[in-house]
């Protein structure tokens, strides 16, 4: 067992799973400062909703009383107490445009009026400009947050990214030392294995010049079975005589080979004869049979155009004698002219 490689290799996951924990505890972070934010501006949503639904009350009880309304007299209970004559000044409310008592620009107090509506309009425009002031400033400040929290999300982003470089440099680091020190183990037992194995050859060498095998010592192969069989790793050949019969034995044969191929170029020549010959005979039938069904064509030819000929004689006949009598209105008009 290499304890270097497994200790190496704890020590990597170890710190691998330091740099996973402080990775989790930034997400935890971030995503605690999110809520955090989130609530706040959940907060203010509710504050403006309340405060412009209070404003819509307070303006709807000022602004939008019962009194005011068009139709409030049909159904006011103090209408006949408060009964009084048909105009009494300008800005009587009974004066409506159906009663013809009063016609625009006709009032006494124009002036006053139209005093007033310039000054209601410059008060609605104030209000409008501070509604429009105060939700710029609303908007402004929402950008501003946004703002502040990208910036400090960009900002632990890239604090998150040197963290890992500098954790990917450090086990970078740690597996280069690693696969070096490796590297130089691997070499120096190279080297060793090599130094035993040229040592180790060296002595096989010298055991095999000083061996009978290289000194060509033909009683060294023979078997301890009889003088007819040899040692296969201590035999150097055969002799003369030995050879000259394998020669002659490989010679016979050659010679029986020569003539199995002759017999058989032979036996295909004769089955290449009978095929041509077969091929011809059904070629010549072939051409047989095309001649008799053009003879039998030709005759079948003739007879259609003979009973065309006739055909047609017939059809002369049947229009110009057999059917040239036309039978006329007297011919019809001789039925049926007794009592019967």
């Amino acid at each position: 067992v290499d304890k270097d490689a497994l200790d190496a290799q704890v020590k990597e996951r170890k710190i691998q799973e330091a740099a996973e924990k402080a990775r989790n505890e930034e997400l935890g972070n971030e995503m605690k400062q999110n809520d955090k934010i989130t609530r706040m501006l959940e907060e203010r949503q509710k504050h403006e909703i309340r405060n412009i639904n209070k404003a819509i009350s307070d303006f709807q009880k000022n602004f939008q009383k019962p009194e005011t309304r068009r139709e409030f007299d049909l159904s006011d209970p103090q209408a006949l107490k408060k009964d009084r004559p048909a105009r009494l000044a300008d800005n009587d409310p009974r004066c409506t445009v159906s009663g013809l008592q009063k016609f625009m620009g006709e009032d006494l107090n124009y002036n006053q009026r139209m005093k007033f509506q310039k000054e209601q309009l410059r008060e609605w425009s104030l209000q409008q400009q501070r509604d429009w002031k105060n939700a710029l400033a609303d908007q402004k400040y929402a950008d501003y947050l946004h703002d502040k929290n990208r910036i400090e999300l960009d900002q632990k982003t890239m604090e998150q990214q040197q963290k890992e470089e500098e954790n990917r440099h450090a086990v970078c680091a740690a597996t280069k030392d690693f696969n070096r020190a490796q590297a130089s183990e691997v070499a120096e037992r190279k080297k060793l294995e090599k130094y035993q194995k040229m040592k180790d050859d060296m002595n096989e060498i010298a055991s095999l010049l000083q061996g009978d095998l290289l000194s060509e010592n033909p009683e060294q192969a023979v078997s301890s079975f009889g003088r007819h069989r040899v040692i296969t790793d201590r035999w150097k050949g055969m002799t003369p005589d030995q050879l000259m019969a394998i020669r002659y034995s490989q010679q016979q044969q050659v010679l029986e080979k020569l003539r199995l191929k002759e017999e058989e170029r032979q036996r295909d020549a004769e089955w290449h004869r009978q095929i041509m010959q077969t091929a011809r005979a059904q070629e010549i039938l072939e051409r047989q049979q095309r001649r008799q069904y053009r003879e039998c064509r030709q005759a079948v030819d003739k007879v259609n155009a003979e009973l065309s000929r006739e055909q047609k004689s017939k059809n002369i006949y049947l229009k110009e004698e057999a059917y040239s009598n036309f039978p006329t209105g007297q011919y019809f008009a001789q039925f049926n002219t007794t009592s019967r």
